[in-house]
């Protein structure tokens, strides 16, 4: 069973829809909002986490370059590199240098001489005053130190693998300076380990932290296999795997990095941050340029693993939000109801009541508003439903008085309509010649004769002499009475005609009638929509010299004893047409067993079968051939059944008169002993 909301479903359901409608757009609006903010907080935390690591890193790197520049330029320490071997010098250097070493951030230093290229370690556990080893120009892994003492800097920081110490440090590289004169190389060092554990290495979410220098090759990274020890000076030493550069497979993102770190170089204490994509992985990046170290800091976020923004406060909201979504329906329907649905519901009682008869109820029409407005208009409709309600039933009863006296008259005018058509029937059955037929003619001849209405313009004449006979068949135009009365003007005509030129010559006959219904009926007189013209087909029989004269206006007649078929085409133009014609006789022998048949065109014009075609020639023609040998009274049982047949449930369309006739010598035995009356349907 079909369930249909009601108004107040209809409201309730709409304003969810137009909740759901403004909610979509909201939700879509309030995330782009949250993913802004998520973003500018991910980008200030990114870069104030990067300001704060270069510090982090500068000052324990700043401390160790000015302990280095300090022990670099030390008097004792350019003595001793000048006299190495002098033991004075060489006691003041160690009680000097024991000093710096406790001072540097690993609690060691190095020394070069640059005339022996001897290398010089201490620590905590050994004595700086014996060389650790040689340095050799040959040697690729010394070319760090050749390169260094080869450029233009007074120093530089660089992080590598000693062989000989197996240690890998953050070395503070100072060279030593007597009045120009290169001497050596000197300065401390930070344990890389301790290094990264404190600034590289950190515990936040999300954020990684590298040291580049500014051609991107790595300095310090949390996987240190990625790092470019020694390829300080030369970058050619560095492989492609240790730079920044070979994380990033976009070239316009790795144009955008190299932008924003020629840019921070050229301002350095500001922070760039683009987006990119690190092994394959959606990354922020924001880089930072150290001057003192002539490194950059670069650090990447993971805005997915990083607590940018927090989210328990995404559920708090939504329920809120739904709580304020269902508080908002409730007293929607609530005020719905209230306002709405129950003064419809008192209209709904109201025009019942009304509907059953009863116009006494009333609506309260107190309320200022379109309720109130369209109570008071349904009040004011009741009572004016009811003015015309008592109006109405009383010009009901004089209507119907009216409606009855006038339908009484209406019955006794059609009482008598009807006893004049019957009365005009009997008087046109009168002009037919069924008695001369039957005299004369006796079994010889059968009629079908169907007016369409009670009377019509079909009718058929005969006229006996000594010599022969006339028949034939009238078709006047009209049906119903007025076809009738032009039976009767035709009948006047034929008789006159008769009776000037004698029945022994049709074509005689037709003309002079013509003459005669054109003198008596003149078309100027006319209106142009009465038809005044006449369908006649006449056939004078001499019996004795065995021949048939017949001549026709539209009417044809056929003749065959049941193998052949003659026929007889009357002249195309009816009586009385616009134009007038000249009808001519036709001759036609009277051949022993045949028949002879005339008819009107309503029956060649019925409509039936099953394109409601008329019944025409071709089929009339067939139905003659099958039939021509039958006596007449199975002959015109016959035609009538093809009729009705054909006919169908189609409506009689005109007249149909359909005239049968033969000799005497060829009437069969069966047709002797049939009733002498005309058949009429």
């Amino acid at each position: 069973m079909a369930t249909h909301l009601g108004l107040r479903g209809k409201s309730i359901a709409t304003l969810l829809l137009a909740f759901l409608l403004a909610l979509v757009p909201a939700v879509l609006i309030g995330w782009m909002a949250v993913e802004e903010v998520r973003r500018h907080f991910a980008t200030a935390y990114a870069e104030q986490y990067t300001l704060l690591q270069m510090q982090r890193i500068t000052a324990p790197v700043s401390r160790e370059l000015a302990l280095s520049r300090r022990f670099a330029n030390s008097v004792v320490t350019r003595e001793w590199l000048r006299q190495p071997e002098d033991p004075e010098r060489r006691a003041r250097f160690s009680a000097e240098a024991e000093g710096f070493r406790q001072q540097f951030g690993s609690n060691a230093y190095f020394i070069i001489d640059h005339a022996t290229r001897d290398y010089y370690f201490a620590d905590q556990r050994s004595d700086a005053l014996t060389p650790r080893y040689r340095l050799d120009a040959q040697e690729p892994q010394d070319a760090w130190y050749f390169s260094t003492m080869a450029s233009t800097s007074t120093y530089n920081i660089q992080v590598s693998h000693d062989r000989a110490l197996e240690r890998t440090m953050l070395w503070v590289n100072v060279k030593v300076r007597d009045s120009g004169e290169l001497l050596g190389l000197a300065g401390g060092a930070l344990d890389l380990e301790e290094f990264l554990s404190s600034v590289i290495r950190t515990e936040a979410p999300g954020l990684t932290s590298m040291i580049v220098d500014p051609r991107g090759v790595l300095q310090a990274h949390p996987d240190q296999s990625r790092l470019a020890l020694g390829a300080i000076n030369n970058p050619l030493d560095a492989d492609s795997q240790q730079r920044i550069q070979s994380s990033i497979a976009d070239a316009q993102q790795r144009e955008a990095l190299r932008q924003a770190m020629q840019a921070v170089i050229r301002r350095p204490g500001d922070i760039r941050a683009i987006d990119v994509e690190i092994d394959g992985a959606p990354r922020l990046l924001t880089v930072g340029y150290i001057p003192e170290l002539q490194w950059l800091l670069v650090t990447t976020l993971d805005m997915q693993t990083a607590a940018i923004v927090e989210g328990r406060w995404l559920w708090p909201l939504l329920g809120t939000l739904i709580l304020v979504l269902g508080i908002l329906t409730a007293a929607f329907a609530f005020a719905t109801h209230r306002l709405i649905l129950a003064p419809l519901q008192h209209l709904t009682l109201s025009a019942r009541t009304i509907a059953s008869g009863d116009y006494r109820p009333r609506l309260p029409t107190q309320r200022h508003d379109e309720i109130g407005e369209l109570s008071q208009a349904f009040s004011h409709m009741a009572r004016q439903v009811a003015d015309h309600t008592r109006n109405l039933e009383a010009q009901v009863h004089e209507r119907t008085r009216e409606l009855e006296n006038a339908n009484a008259a209406m019955a006794a005018a059609h009482q008598q309509l009807d006893d004049s058509i019957q009365y005009a029937s009997i008087i046109q059955r009168a002009i037919l010649p069924d008695m001369q037929l039957r005299e004369h003619l006796a079994a010889h001849h059968a009629v079908l004769w169907k007016p369409r209405d009670t009377v019509g313009g079909d009718f058929y004449v005969f006229r006996a002499t000594p010599h022969g006979y006339l028949i034939g068949v009238v078709d006047c135009a009209g049906h119903g009475v007025p076809g009738a009365m032009m039976t009767m003007l035709a009948r006047a005509i034929i008789d006159h005609a008769i009776a000037q030129q004698g029945a022994d010559d049709p074509a005689a006959l037709l003309n002079e009638i013509d003459r005669q219904s054109r003198q008596l009926l003149p078309e100027a007189q006319l209106p142009s929509s009465i038809a005044t013209n006449m369908d006649i087909g006449l056939a004078w029989v001499e019996t004795a010299r065995q021949r048939l004269t017949y001549a026709g206006a539209k009417l044809d007649l056929y003749a065959s004893d049941g193998h052949q078929l003659e026929h007889l085409k009357g002249h195309k133009r009816a009586l009385g047409h616009r134009r007038p014609a000249h009808y001519t006789n036709q001759q036609l022998p009277l051949h022993p067993g045949w028949r002879y048949y005339l008819c009107s065109d309503g029956f060649l014009d019925q409509a039936g079968g099953g394109h409601g075609f008329g019944f025409g020639n071709r089929r009339l023609e067939a139905l003659i051939r099958s039939q021509a040998a039958a006596p007449l009274d199975a002959q015109l049982a016959a035609f009538k059944q093809a009729l009705n047949e054909y006919q169908g449930p189609h409506s009689q369309r005109d007249d149909i008169t359909l005239l049968i006739f033969c000799t005497e010598s060829e009437v069969t035995e069966s047709v002797l002993h049939r009733p002498p009356s005309p058949s009429q349907g």
